[in-house]
């Protein structure tokens, strides 16, 4: 378009308002470009497996359309024909103000070469979205949007804006809870603008080396290790043409965005948006496709929830104690469904079976005895009388034969048959396909796979990889059991270790025990607190900055993901019925991860513990009552742990004060009740009882309900010791 020169608005006014009409677009990657899902990926794309019995794809564009793009352009190169058969066949083709379009390529390796060829098809007019269709968000573009757009009018060289959420690793594994490796950051404070970015950072020195001329130039950066790259860009038709000018950028972070941070003669610049109470993750291994399913399960990604209708879905009604369940389900009497499970369509389950914390798919056939904890079964698999399986992802088409037993970490892929009474080893990955000569690595990549992109077939691919003549029956039986069909693929000692942290099973209390060993070897001796202070003279990670106040929506938004995750960890163990010592060790591990203090832990605590009593059925509160005693008997050792002193103590009365205003009113009646029970059981001291009421006498009358509640308790309190030294 060429603007108008004098008269009316004319100039810059016309080319806005005519960028205003263009329709917001966004480019999809099809293409996982990983090995990570190997061998799963070698026979279907990322993109189609099921999160939570709806494929990856279907959640990436319904956010997308709920949050108002108009035009998606779908990249497809590996298993392209799947891609675009499944989308064909859906209903996104038939959306109004929503058009869906494939872009299909047999050469692609990388992002790169995506960007390239569509930057060459001159269908992107403005500035759009770029996302990997294994994204699941409910996050609104809106106020990413107009950051970005305001950014552009004052400076047409801020060409990206990432999309940041805070997530801190783990300091014993140096990962996210997505199982990625620690991030470092450096981000001008005010501006937002992206300074530094490093994910594959070497922390065995215990510190980062930044240029000269970062710091030279910039007054003020903070240095962060506690944000998510969430892998949401919003960028500017100049982003295409980047590309098309370098040819050396393959993969959008580790070339493309280090590129741009490198370069001081284009001026190029890279901005951030932190987004605090919205959703928004990739899944990039066995690891975060654990995280996420549990996030929607357990309703952090609403409206894109099981029991709500959106496309890809079928629809689930939400019972107690987070369980979702189809309205074809075959259920025995004496089965149990345990907590965060979901159950698909046309399934049946047998007498006595158990299922907890897992996602069971449509048409699936489960017999009786069977035990499944932490498991994704895909569609139409049958698992015999028996079997147990424990932190595992079953595919579709999967036979367990009787008596089976899957131990955690392991992966079974497409119409694998497992013998009777077959143990399948930790960690095992099982196909029908055995295992290819070559062993890609992503070591160099990011998005790329360069052996699924040399065919769009799974057919092809099999060609390729085959180490042998396939004769399933003669060559493949032997490994898998008696009765049994498929290749268990053989893993180095080395990639044993990368395996179990990027499982679906939580990483191994040995390992754990092994990590913070090494981990207390080399680290200070703590101080009375039990931080961990750093040596004399040096700066932690996010202290490098001149403005160092902290949000108070972030600590907020810590905090509750501190609660969940020790409540999580919390009904894992009672369902697994793990031992206090490992549950210790857990809760440590979070505490550390986000900074926590003991009276945070035994707050967390208390409130994990009384919600399940909650929780549990009860029908008076004469029967709550008895559900809290139940829980707190087998429990009390592991809250007593947290609780060294009196101050912790009142952290838990406080706690308890707080749940029966907010979050289990039910309690409000029965705190006088259940305080002196608390007491009884020695989890509450007098002197933290005494100290409570005491603290209370200044306060408003609003703050002091429960101190009336319990006059008569505390009055006794204060009795009790008179009356017995007139005994002695």
């Amino acid at each position: 378009m060429v603007a108008k020169k004098g008269g009316g608005r004319g100039g810059a006014d016309d080319v806005e308002e005519e960028l205003a009409r263009i329709p917001l677009q966004a480019i999809v990657l099809a293409d996982s470009f990983t090995t990570k899902f190997r061998p799963i990926t070698l026979e279907r794309p990322k993109v189609l497996l099921p999160l939570v019995n709806v494929p990856m794809i279907d959640y990436t564009l319904a956010w997308l359309e709920f949050a108002g793009v108009e035009e998606v352009f779908v990249f497809c190169c590996a298993h392209s024909k799947q891609v675009i058969d499944y989308l064909d066949n859906s209903k996104w083709f038939e959306q109004p103000n929503f058009v869906v379009t494939t872009i299909e390529s047999h050469n692609a390796i990388s992002a790169g070469d995506a960007l390239r060829l569509i930057y060459e098809r001159n269908v992107i007019h403005g500035d759009f979205v770029l996302v990997s269709g294994d994204t699941v968000s409910n996050m609104s573009l809106t106020e990413a949007l107009k950051e970005h757009k305001e950014r552009r009018r004052k400076d047409s060289n801020a060409v990206m804006t990432m999309v940041i959420k805070q997530s801190k690793p783990s300091p014993i594994t140096h990962q996210s809870r997505l199982g990625t490796e620690e991030l470092f950051i450096a981000i001008e404070p005010e501006t937002k603008q992206l300074l530094y970015y490093e994910d594959k950072a070497n922390d065995t020195k215990g510190y980062l080396s930044l240029e000269k001329g970062l710091l030279a130039d910039n007054p003020s950066i903070s240095l962060h290790n506690d944000k998510q790259d969430c892998y949401v860009d919003i960028c500017s038709p100049e982003v295409l043409s980047l590309f098309t000018d370098n040819f050396d950028y393959q993969h959008l972070r580790r070339h493309f965005v280090k590129g741009l941070l490198l370069d001081d003669i284009m001026g190029y610049k890279i901005f951030t948006h932190e987004i605090h109470s919205s959703y928004a993750a990739r899944i990039d291994n066995f690891k975060s496709y654990d995280t996420v399913s549990k996030d929607i399960i357990q309703r952090w990604t609403y409206p894109l929830v099981p029991d709500v209708q959106f496309f890809g879905n079928s629809a689930t009604k939400l019972e107690r104690r987070g369980v979702y369940r189809a309205s074809e389900v075959k259920q025995s009497r004496s089965a149990k469904i345990g907590s965060f499970t979901v159950i698909g369509n046309n399934t049946s389950i047998g007498y006595n079976t158990e299922i907890s914390n897992s996602v069971i798919g449509e048409g699936c056939i489960i017999g009786s005895h069977v035990k499944i904890d932490g498991c994704y079964i895909w569609n139409n698999v049958t698992i015999e009388d028996g079997c147990k399986l424990k932190h595992a992802i079953v595919c579709d088409g999967v036979i367990m034969k009787s008596a089976g037993v899957l131990d955690p970490g392991v992966v079974l892929s497409f119409k694998v048959v497992v013998g009777q009474h077959f143990l399948v080893p930790a960690y095992s990955k099982v196909s029908l396909l055995p295992q290819p000569i070559k062993q890609d690595s992503d070591e160099e990549l990011e998005y790329a796979d360069n052996s699924s992109a040399i065919s769009s077939t799974s057919d092809k691919m099999n060609e390729d990889t085959r180490t042998e003549p396939l004769n399933l029956q003669q060559c493949a039986a032997f490994q898998v059991g008696n009765g049994g069909v498929g290749y268990i693929w053989s893993v180095s000692e080395y990639g044993l270790d990368d395996e179990w942290k990027h499982s679906v099973a939580p990483i191994p209390a040995d390992k754990l025990v092994g990590i913070t060993q090494t981990l207390t070897d080399e680290l200070d001796v703590p101080n009375p607190d039990g931080n961990i202070l750093p040596h004399s003279g040096e700066l932690e990670l996010d202290s490098v900055t001149n403005d160092s106040i902290d949000d108070a929506e972030d600590i907020r938004d810590e905090s509750v993901f501190f609660e969940k995750e020790v409540e999580a960890t919390f009904r894992r163990a009672v369902e697994e019925n793990v031992k206090h010592d490992h549950v210790i060790l857990e809760v440590n591990a979070l505490r550390l991860s986000y900074n926590k203090a003991s009276e945070d832990c035994a707050g967390a605590l208390f409130y994990s513990i009384m919600k399940y009593a909650l929780d549990t059925p009860h029908s008076s509160p004469l029967e709550l009552v008895k559900n809290v005693a139940t829980v707190f008997t087998k429990w009390a050792k592991l809250l007593k742990y947290y609780l060294p002193s009196i101050d912790e103590e009142i952290e838990v009365i406080l706690k308890f004060e707080e749940l029966c205003l907010e979050s289990a009113k039910e309690y409000y009646p029965l705190f006088e009740k259940i305080l002196d029970f608390l007491y009884d059981i020695e989890i509450i001291r007098e002197e933290a009882i005494l100290k409570w009421a005491s603290e209370k006498e200044g306060a408003e009358e609003s703050d002091k309900v429960f101190v009336k509640q319990s006059e008569k308790f505390i009055q006794w309190l204060k009795e009790a010791p008179e009356e017995s030294e007139e005994e002695d």
